[in-house]
């Protein structure tokens, strides 16, 4: 633990520094001593500190490899695991304190002979956008920060955005990001994604916005980074041992050799995180490799005239040189495609400029141009993999010769082999079937010529709804031990690629699916990459795949599914009303939920909107009122958005609003007929007055309570007082159609109602069952701030800032009164039909404004609960 300063200390004291050390290295460094190159690990979402004990053990093992003439000191910072992605009152507090710590962090080094500058930053989740969120501090330095990567960061919007602070603060971070892009040209920064095993945090919120610094930050997926090649979830992406290797090794790549600290180079950087992260050329990182290389030792020079070619090498004691000619292959190729198995990082393949002998003393080294791919031991075990070149002959005018080195092998035993093609022999187009075929149509093609790679262009696939399954079935000539396939679904426009390995002949089924839609000024199309045994024909066949397309959906909107539900409720809610109106008789919540709850109510509504605001005119009137952009409008600028899928969530949406209604009754009667058994139910009475002292009294310490501690306490405290109420009232209920049924003359039934009271405290009940169902939801959306404001409860008191304490102190003083009405007040009432049709507009206004602003939920609720309340006035 580092020692922060007394001042510090007491304005943060629920947070804290560390530094990571282990064996020897802790031990010597516990005086703090410090003369290695900084880096500050920061948690996420309910993160520990202690999550930086991988990236710290790996670099200090690779720092022992090198004898300690270059290490890195790993710091890492407590935030008491706050709940920062549902909870964003905290995050303004935690990046002032980041600032602090970078600060002491460097005066740590003062006075060293290689002191530095600068920290690099890794942030895990939320904690990499808090490291986005120093830019934005007014005294904050930029120079205090060259490199940043970040893990699973949601950087385009948050997960489930339930309060204003948390929006607010990703609104302030990607407007400074936007209008300060030139000053964020000498901070390089890496965003890697978890991929689809992340259910968390999906890809697509951590690609870094496409801005004019494109050329200093990169975002990756997991499954695309080479040497990883898989995908990871929320929290693994911490410790994944691929990735953290690919980290190290990029970190120790930056060294600066003069500073001894991490390159000022903003173009080194970026050479280095794409040699580690996008593409591995399964050579030593080199900032600038020699031009020219001397094809030097005692190696047969063999020519190669013929198209195709494959030698395996096994026990070979003498080198050798294979030169390509390339004279006679331009005319009838436009490409050449070479492979080889070996396992090293030496040089391999070279081009020989203007060379007229069959030798080539002098020549470029092609193998920067290679890229890893994996075998099937790489999946498993990530320690094999071979090597591809595929190079344009256009792109070389003035090379002669195409050379392939085979050193000479002791007991190894590799392949390798070359292939001249034109690009159009080789590319298939291959349209994608229609959303609507549900798997029931498909497309096949079949490559049937014994090449080395395919390329299979899925054409009209470009957004993130569609979904396929496609099965890859090889047939082999003969059996026989050959190199596995490699199938690899690249997608052009971001670094979102994912490769399958398989063994030849098998039948394969890949799962085709998009993080990010395809930009409107690209027309690019993904590819299927088949890397092919050389006597293996393929059958590509591609389906629809509907479970996937749903997957898809629920992936980029299953966080606004809240609003859909209480949407639903409110529409019961709102139909209880009318028919209490029209009949005096208040329906079942599930009987109305199926007659009321119509998504052709609501949806056209919100659908015409968003149309309208794609003309000009409409616009600017919708400006002029000074209304907020529609979510499905911005969601639709962001090709996450089309019509259907507000359908399908309304649906998933009734679907869980009728059975959670049917387990809130079931468990209410259960419960009260428990209660029953032990205690005897209070007797049904009718109170006429609404308010009274002790009410007025309970309000007050309600409201009080919200002011002083926290609203999200407040508001589960009177909804427990609620379903005490309603509880005791299905109690009483019970008890008395129980005595009914065996004494109808008694006097205690007689004294207790008359059947007409049974029924008005029957639909009183029905009534108060919705409104405590609907409530419900309220308190699941507030839960996040309650929970934080306990683990912090031996700070603090009262939470500040607090997101729901105004709207905690009206919900309170309406359900204290709401709580002891009946219908009986209601049905007389002149504000009873406004009442019962309010709930439709702010149905639409909640599915409008609500979906990326869960935090406005509980404002619509209240305003339909109030007019209730009214009702009992008026």
């Amino acid at each position: 633990k580092i020692k922060l300063p007394k001042k510090i200390a007491r304005r943060y004291p629920a947070y804290e520094l560390y530094l990571y050390g282990e064996g020897n290295y802790a031990e010597e460094n516990k005086n703090l001593l410090l003369t290695g190159i900084p880096v500050l690990f920061l948690p996420g979402n309910a993160g520990s500190y202690k999550q930086v004990r991988s990236l710290g053990s790996i670099a200090l093992r690779k720092a022992e490899d090198v004898d300690f003439k270059y290490h890195f000191n790993f710091f890492s910072v407590n935030f008491n695991e706050e709940l920062v992605a549902l909870y964003g009152g905290s995050l303004q507090r935690q990046t002032t304190f980041v600032h602090e710590c970078i600060k002491v962090i460097l005066k740590l080094y003062r006075g060293r002979e290689f002191a530095p500058t600068s920290v690099a930053i890794v942030g895990h989740s939320m904690g990499g956008l808090v490291a986005r969120a120093l830019l934005t501090l007014k005294n904050f330095k930029p120079e205090l920060i060259n490199l940043l990567i970040t893990q699973a960061t949601p950087h385009v919007a948050p997960v489930m955005p339930l309060d204003r602070y948390l929006t607010d603060f990703y609104t302030a971070v990607n407007n400074h990001w936007i209008l300060k892009a030139q000053d964020l040209r000498n901070l390089t920064t890496l965003s890697v994604a978890g991929g689809f095993r992340d259910y968390q945090v999906r890809s697509g919120l951590a690609f870094l916005p496409r801005l004019s610094q494109h050329d200093s930050a990169l975002s990756v997926v997991s499954s695309a980074v080479p040497r990883a090649w898989a995908s990871t979830d929320h929290l693994s992406i911490v410790w994944c041992k691929e990735l953290i290797l690919a980290t190290i090794r990029a970190f120790f790549d930056l060294i600066d050799e003069n500073t001894r600290q991490i390159t000022e180079d903003p173009k080194k950087r970026m050479s280095v995180l794409n040699h580690h992260f996008v593409r591995h050329p399964a050579k030593i990182f080199e900032e600038h490799p020699e031009a020219f290389t001397e094809l030097t030792g005692a190696f047969r020079w063999i020519t190669v005239k013929a198209s195709k070619w494959t030698y395996s090498v096994y026990n070979d004691s003498d080198g050798k040189y294979f030169t390509f000619p390339l004279a006679s292959h331009r005319k009838s190729y436009s490409h050449v495609y070479c492979e080889n198995s070996m396992l090293d990082t030496s040089s391999w393949i070279y081009g020989c400029i203007n060379s007229n002998s069959s030798m080539c003393l002098e020549a470029t080294d092609l193998s920067w141009r290679a890229e890893l791919l994996p075998t099937t031991k790489a999946i498993m075990a990530c320690l094999f993999f071979f090597k591809i070149v595929i190079l344009k002959l256009q792109d070389y005018p003035s090379l002669s010769h195409i050379v392939i080195q085979v050193p000479p092998t002791a007991g190894n035993k590799y392949t390798v082999g070359c292939e001249f093609f034109k690009e159009d022999s080789r590319t298939v187009q291959l349209p994608v079937t229609h959303l609507f075929s549900f798997g029931f149509s498909s497309r096949k093609i079949l490559l049937n010529s014994s090449n080395l790679l395919y390329n299979v262009q899925l054409q009209h696939f470009s957004q993130i709804y569609q979904a396929f399954k496609i099965y890859i079935e090889s047939h082999c000539q003969s059996v026989k031990e050959r190199k596995p396939s490699v199938y690899r679904l690249h997608i052009p426009w971001s670094h979102e690629d994912s490769i399958t390995v398989a063994k030849a002949p098998s039948l394969t089924e890949i799962s085709a699916k998009l993080h990010i839609a395809r930009p409107q000024n690209d027309s690019r199309a993904p590819e299927l990459n088949i890397y092919s045994s050389s006597d293996c024909e393929y059958e590509v066949i591609l389906k629809t795949s509907l479970l996937q397309v749903l997957g898809q959906i629920m992936r980029f909107h299953a966080g606004a599914l809240p609003v859909y539900v209480v949407a639903n409720i409110l529409l019961t809610y709102g139909g209880q009303l009318r028919t209490l109106m029209s009949t005096g008789q208040c329906s079942d919540f599930s009987l109305e939920l199926v007659r009321t709850a119509k998504p052709y109510k609501v949806e056209p509504l919100v659908s015409i909107v968003v149309f309208l605001q794609g003309f000009n005119w409409f616009r600017e009137i919708w400006e002029a009122l000074a209304l907020p952009a529609v979510d499905a409008a911005v969601l639709s600028s962001q090709d996450a958005w089309f019509p259907l899928v507000s359908l399908i969530l309304f649906l998933f949406g009734t679907g869980i609003a009728y059975w959670s209604g049917v387990f809130f009754s079931t468990s209410l009667r259960l419960f009260s007929s428990l209660w029953l058994t032990l205690i005897r139910p209070p007797v049904l009475q009718k109170d006429d007055r609404l308010i009274t002292p002790r009410r007025l009294c309970g309000m007050l310490s309600l409201a009080l309570l919200s002011w002083t501690t926290c609203g999200a306490f407040a508001v589960l405290v009177i909804y427990l007082h609620y379903l005490f109420k309603v509880r005791n009232r299905n109690s009483s209920i019970h008890a008395v159609k129980n005595q009914s049924l065996m004494d109808s003359t008694s006097k205690a039934t007689q004294s207790l109602s008359s059947s007409a009271t049974i029924a008005e405290a029957v639909n009183s009940l029905k009534i108060h069952v919705t409104v405590l169902n609907l409530f419900t939801w309220i308190v699941l959306l507030n839960l996040p701030s309650l929970i934080y404001w306990l683990k912090n409860l031996r700070y603090s008191v009262r939470l500040d800032p607090d997101p729901c304490r105004c709207t905690a102190i009206i919900l309170t003083c309406i359900l204290e009164i709401l709580m002891n009405t009946s219908t009986a007040e209601v049905k007389p009432s002149k504000l009873l039909k406004i009442a019962a049709k309010v709930p439709l507009p702010l149905s639409v206004a909640m599915l409008a404004f609500g979906r990326m602003h869960l935090y406005k939920v509980p404002h619509f609720v209240t305003f339909s609960l109030l007019l209730h309340v009214l009702c009992c006035v008026v």
